[in-house]
């Protein structure tokens, strides 16, 4: 310590020598705790000057520098180059947040809340612009995925084909793990390293972070690595010649000889960098991977989500059902209401050839986006409840993994199914389909609640548009469709009438035919371009769900709207309370719309009618009418033409309407009064943590013990405001240390132009009494007197609310936002022991006693 003091007695004094400053930037303990002078105890400083604040900057620019590397290696499974700029803010705002640590001295807890709520307002405009307000403002779509992103977007990219584009919650990974792993190298280079002697084994821990993150992007990558020698060379070359330029030898060097240090520096930095690119060059042709190895990559062990491609278009397998397994119960339904229909699959993607699932490669938030659940299914985005169904359902002659059900299910439960099958239960919250990758087969039975779907009148649709949902492409169309729909849409104006207009003309001017043998009119099976325009370019239009569903989702996409083709069974034979058979001709299909705010209204476009006409239909005969004899004409009241309108009502609703807050308010609010919650909360935790504190000091079971946990109240308390605590020092000097500070902070607030303003007397004669009378409890032999102790605490209660009302508002807040442990106890408590141990010495040598 006698250097340290020298050093800051030289600085003090004037005295500015190279070596005296290269000494004191060596110690930055001193600094950090407060260095004994001649001007006295010196707080810690915040800012971020001085040599050794100069060296963590430069480490922490070095380190971010190797995270900048490692985050490239998200290229390969992320699409696009959003994810360097994600990546880049999202270190920014790390650092920004370990910086703001050092700078306010905020404790850990309160480091990482700043960090975190940093990180959802930043998280928006970085990571996932496209559901931002004007392109900044968070949402609560943006902040949805910032969580959701940060936990399950792992899994997702690798599970989800590289590159990928969909979700938007993807950007997030690099901006998460550049976020987390640049909060850490701050608090590290600018809190933990100026703690201790910069030896070059401590420098060293600050390669963790990039370390790590290198690797991970590395596991999670594919077989293919991005610029695996030129990354790996570049992060080595700049490891190794910032720990070779932050090796401290020769510090203590003459001038000449440091010059000679410094070109010998270079000249090793330069043999280090060419062996480095040398070395890599060659080590990876020759360790570079044959056709035959491939590097290790996690997404080639883990098991991806069900992929629906992998399995045939459950609509281009409707004529089955019709011609092999007509009469063959497929399953039992306990539970069915008459009306009921059982959904088996949704389809969205229209290719040409047929309507089918969509892949994730296609779109991974559509009808092909299957996740794992538990027993308990997500809500789904678009939907308004009508009724909740509780079915039991028992296979038959069904085998497949698609689950039917009614509605949304909302839970499900296989019957006697070990814990794996269970977990391969994979469920679409967007289409309200569930999946079973292991497969049903006859004989499983399952428990299954869900909700139906409530639908409105026409009349309730009129001033509804359709939902804004995002679908897959359709390509291929026939350009047929497009006339037919022109043609049949007519003059209707509002959405609902020309889906409408769309459902009654094929199904009026259609015919249904399974193409059985028992059909009079053959019908050719499919729903490729070919059937779609033969069905439009015949005599008439021949088909059954199959074409018919088909058709009027791909004129209702024609129109611009979304569209899905349901395919499932609407049993006929449902009775109340009793279990309904489903065969296999009970299949059918149909076409959902969504509507904003609704949900997805079903259309059945399929006719009724099986007596097809032959092509040369016989012009038919008039048949004269018999003359019916009208009744009299009745001429009716005024008033009884007048239809009556309730106002009152009415204006109800206008009212109603009128004090209606708009989402984006509510939300709002909801996002500002969040963090204050938050912090209300904080300071209650806070507040109790304190309270405990004070209560097991004041009840420690001696009464010097409860002497000095008056005094580490009032140290404690001092130092929560933001006062320097002085190290290894005595109480007294400790108290002329809390009155000097508190001059000053009282000088401040007030905008005093005095410099160094004197202590206030009454303040330094109470905390030095205080002080005294601490002692005297510890060292005087015995225990203090209740009434001592009792006034002891007094006192510190005073002082500390003195120097409470002495600060400003911020400092009184931090007050409550931290909880400082003083670490003098054990010291003192030892102090005591001692001593008595010495005078109870003293008393036996004295009597006489051995």
């Amino acid at each position: 310590m006698s250097g340290i003091e020298d050093t800051s007695t030289q600085a003090n004094a004037g005295v500015g020598t190279r070596r005296a400053r290269r000494a004191g930037a060596g110690r930055p303990r001193a600094v950090g705790r407060g260095a004994r002078g001649a001007g006295g105890w010196r707080p810690p400083t915040a800012g971020l000057a001085g040599s050794a604040d100069r060296r963590s900057l430069i480490d922490l620019g070095a380190v971010s520098l190797l995270l900048v590397i490692a985050l490239l290696g998200f290229a390969p499974v992320l699409a696009g180059g959003w994810f360097v700029v994600a990546g880049v803010l999202g270190l920014l705002v790390g650092v920004a947040s370990g910086w703001l640590s050092r700078v306010l001295g905020l404790s850990a807890i309160l480091t990482a809340l700043l960090a975190i709520v940093l990180y959802f307002l930043v998280g928006t405009p970085a990571a996932i612009p496209g559901q931002s307000i004007l392109g900044v403002l968070p949402t609560l779509g943006s902040l949805r995925g910032l969580a959701i992103g940060a936990v399950f977007g792992w899994a997702d990219v690798l599970t989800l084909g590289a590159p990928a584009a969909a979700p938007d919650y993807l950007l997030v990974l690099p901006y998460v793990s550049a976020w987390l792993t640049g909060l850490v190298t701050a608090v590290l280079a600018l809190r933990w390293l100026p703690r201790g002697t910069r030896s070059l084994g401590r420098v060293s821990v600050l390669l963790i972070a990039p370390a790590v993150l290198y690797a991970a992007t590395v596991v999670i990558g594919t077989d293919e690595p991005f610029w695996a020698v030129v990354r790996g060379t570049a992060f080595a070359v700049v490891a190794l010649v910032w720990l070779g330029w932050r090796n401290p030898f020769g510090r203590n060097a003459s001038l000449q000889d440091r010059g000679t240090l410094a070109r010998r520096k270079l000249v090793g930095t330069a043999v280090v960098v060419a062996a480095g690119v040398a070395a890599s060059t060659l080590g990876g042709a020759v360790t570079s991977p044959t056709v035959d190895e491939a590097r290790f990559v996690l997404r080639d062990v883990v098991q991806p989500p069900f992929d629906p491609v992998d399995y045939p278009s459950p609509l281009a397998g409707f004529r089955n059902y019709t011609a092999d397994l007509d009469e063959t119960i497929l399953f039992t339904v306990d539970g069915l209401v008459p009306g009921d229909q059982v959904r088996l699959a949704t389809m969205d993607l229209y290719t040409g050839r047929l309507w089918d699932v969509a892949g994730a490669d296609v779109a991974t938030n559509g009808s092909g986006s299957f996740r794992l659940v538990g027993g308990t299914f997500p809500e789904p985005e678009l939907f308004t409840e009508a009724d909740t169904r509780s079915l039991q359902v028992t296979v038959g002659g069904y085998s497949g993994v698609w689950i039917p059900g009614v509605g949304a299910p909302s839970s499900i439960t296989l019957e006697g199914a070990d814990t794996e099958r269970a977990e391969s239960v994979r469920f679409n919250a967007s289409t309200s389909t569930t999946v079973l990758m292991s497969g049903l087969s006859e004989g499983d039975e399952y428990a299954l609640t869900s909700e139906t779907q409530v639908v409105p009148s026409d009349d309730a649709l009129a001033s509804v548009e359709p939902a804004a949902v995002s679908m897959p492409p359709v390509t291929d169309v026939p350009e047929v469709v497009a006339s037919k729909m022109a043609e049949y849409i007519g003059n209707a104006a509002t959405p609902i009438e020309q889906m409408r207009a769309l459902e009654t003309a094929l199904h009026t001017k259609g015919f249904l035919s399974h193409g059985l043998a028992s059909d009079s009119v053959p019908s050719r099976a499919g729903h490729g371009a070919d059937r779609i325009e033969e069905l439009f370019t015949r005599n008439q239009m021949i088909g059954d769900q199959e074409q018919f569903a088909a058709a009027m989702a791909l004129m209702v996409r024609e129109l611009g709207y979304p569209a899905r083709v349901v395919m499932g069974f609407a049993p006929e034979n449902v009775v109340d309370g009793q279990p309904t058979e489903v065969l296999g001709g009970d299949v059918t299909a149909w076409v959902e719309v969504p509507f904003e705010g609704v949900g997805w209204i079903p259309f059945y476009p399929t006719p009724d009618e099986t007596e097809i006409p032959q092509d040369q239909n016989p012009k038919p005969q008039t048949e004269p009418q018999p003359q019916v004899r009208q009744p009299p004409r009745v001429e009716k009241k005024q008033e009884d033409l007048l239809t009556s309108v309730d106002t009152e009502d009415g204006d109800e609703d206008d009212k109603d309407e009128a004090f209606v807050l708009p989402a984006w308010v509510v939300w709002t609010a909801i996002g500002v009064a969040s963090p204050f919650l938050l912090l209300g909360l904080w300071m209650l935790v806070i507040a109790l943590v304190k309270s405990a504190r004070r209560r097991r000091r004041r009840r420690a079971p001696t009464g010097h013990e409860r002497a000095v946990g008056a005094w580490e109240e009032l140290v404690d308390g001092h130092a929560e405001l933001g006062f320097a605590v002085p190290v290894n020092q005595t109480r007294a000097a400790t108290a002329s240390s809390f009155a000097a500070q508190r001059a000053r902070a009282g000088a401040k607030r007030r905008s005093s132009a005095v410099e160094a303003p004197a202590a206030d007397p009454s303040v330094s004669a109470a905390l030095r009494g205080l002080a005294a009378r601490s002692d005297e409890a510890v060292f005087a032999g015995g225990d203090p007197s209740t009434e001592a102790v009792d006034a002891l605490w007094s006192g510190t209660r005073s002082e500390v609310l003195g120097a409470t009302r002495g600060v400003g508002w911020w400092r009184r807040l931090r007050s409550r936002l931290r909880v400082h442990r003083s670490g003098t106890a054990r010291s003192h408590r030892a102090d005591a022991d001692r001593s008595r141990r010495r005078k109870g010495a003293t008393s036996r040598v004295a009597t006489g006693r051995p």
